[in-house]
């Protein structure tokens, strides 16, 4: 990326070069953007180039950079109280938890705040193991849930490979994917047939009375967003109602109105005992994360003290940033907005882009979490050669255009790359339609340098 000429955003890029320690990176190879303000679904650099946010940074800002009545609450509360501990009680803490609990599955009524997705995942695991008195957890092998200590270790996406320091009581199965079945499935019914099946056989061979949890991202989201069959999830509550296993549904990425419903799970008619989330609770404006309990799991800790804790939780910023992004989605029918265009404007429009390009293998997700994946040939789904570097060229192409896009080149197994295309829920049909006419114009310029087919 070209290095800011102008003299505050050189000095702002200089500084980090020699400062910052950027995250899942090699720190040599670094030439970051210098973002210098946002607004709704665009952001410009320190010289003044505009982007379209086409991936919400990291799927995150649900209703947009810079929302004025989000930010109008955060300065609201800074002027009342900045902070408290989260032993004592705070307005803007209740009333995030209440609004979340309005629109969680009905009987969980408990919130636990954390500071961030990977957190809620290490608290749930630790309440699922304290409930039952089991130790073992388990989940999906193309699945990610953080990078601390045990959110690591569930995860299933190689990302786990060099932080397995120590054994976390962790058992990895193969969840449905149809498109790349490891079941030899061709149809949504026999993927979800075997893979239920393929998870029984998994939970007898490694002892039902072991196991605390099963954990799923109701949709799984870095990994490629793949959702699940019809009855999937329903057989998973089954089996864990059988084997009395806590089920963990991971909504870090999928909650709160991205994929056209409050959680993704209301797509599925599922209750589970525990949800995790962040994100989109509040846009990203303020770090906030947390658990949604079902009452059951909630009661175990009536009279006995739950061991665990963050000195931040519920901070009362993110708690205010929080209500005033719940109130906004309702009052704004966001998620609404995000089922509509996506089904109606976007989906299509992805489709419509995969039919002139013979490299897009396959388009899947639901309301604004949506993904493609590239492949030499549609038929056999190979994936493009490693040496085109196809997820990171395509990003260049795109930002060259004003795109901002969110991509992955998927490791372990099958590899390949899959681009996550996830704007603010706030887009509109004609920024889709700027949106999918820079993505073309980046498709076409990769096609060119790679020698692949557009029709």
């Amino acid at each position: 990326m070209p290095i800011p000429s102008d003299p505050a955003g050189l000095t702002t890029y200089e500084l980090d070069r020699a400062h910052v320690f950027h995250s899942w990176s090699a720190q040599k190879h670094l030439d970051p953007i210098v973002i210098a303000g946002a607004e709704g679904s665009y952001l410009w650099d320190a010289d003044g180039t505009r982007y379209l946010d086409f991936s919400s940074q990291l799927v995150y800002t649900n209703i947009g950079h810079q929302h004025p009545r989000v930010v109008e609450a955060i300065k609201r509360q800074a002027d009342v109280l900045c902070t408290i501990a989260p032993a004592h009680a705070n307005d803007q803490r209740s009333l995030a938890a209440k609004l979340i609990a309005d629109v969680a599955p009905e009987g969980m009524n408990k919130v636990f705040f954390t500071n961030g997705g990977a957190e809620a995942i290490e608290n749930a695991v630790r309440m699922a193991r304290l409930h039952t008195g089991r130790t073992k957890v388990m989940s999906a092998y193309r699945s990610y849930h953080g990078a601390t200590a045990t959110a690591i270790q569930v995860t299933g996406d190689p990302r786990r490979w060099p932080n397995e320091f120590a054994p976390a009581g962790t058992v990895h199965f193969f969840g449905p994917f149809l498109y790349r079945s490891v079941f030899q499935a061709t149809t949504e019914q026999e993927e979800c047939d075997r893979a239920l099946a393929h998870l029984e056989q998994t939970i007898l061979f490694e002892g039902p009375s072991t196991i605390a949890a099963i954990v799923l991202e109701t949709v799984p989201g870095t990994s490629g967003i793949m959702p699940p069959p019809p009855g999937y999830l329903a057989g998973v509550r089954a089996l864990c109602d059988r084997f009395g296993i806590v089920m963990i549904c991971d909504e870090v990425m999928s909650g709160f109105g991205r994929t056209g419903a409050w959680f993704a799970i209301d797509h599925y008619g599922v209750t589970p005992d525990l949800i995790t989330f962040a994100k989109g609770v509040n846009s990203g404006y303020v770090p906030m994360g947390g658990v949604v309990l079902r009452d059951e799991i909630a009661a175990t800790f009536d009279d006995r003290a739950y061991p665990g804790g963050l000195t931040y939780s519920g901070h009362p910023l993110a708690a205010a940033a929080a209500v005033e992004t719940i109130r906004a989605m309702h009052d704004e029918d966001v998620v609404a907005n995000a089922a509509r265009v996506g089904a109606e404007v976007f989906g299509p429009g992805l489709r419509e882009l995969a039919e002139r390009h013979p490299s897009i293998g396959d388009v899947r997700g639901l309301g604004l979490l949506l993904a493609f994946e590239m492949a030499a040939d549609r038929e056999t789904m190979q994936p493009l050669p490693k040496e085109l570097n196809a997820h990171s060229r395509l990003v260049e192409l795109a930002y060259q255009r004003g795109l901002i896009i969110y991509s992955r080149r998927t490791r372990g197994g099958i590899e390949g790359d899959h681009f996550l295309v996830c704007p603010p829920m706030i887009v509109n049909a004609a920024q889709i339609e700027e949106i999918l006419g820079l993505l073309e114009e980046s498709l076409v310029a990769f096609a060119a340098e790679a020698g692949l087919e557009v029709a």
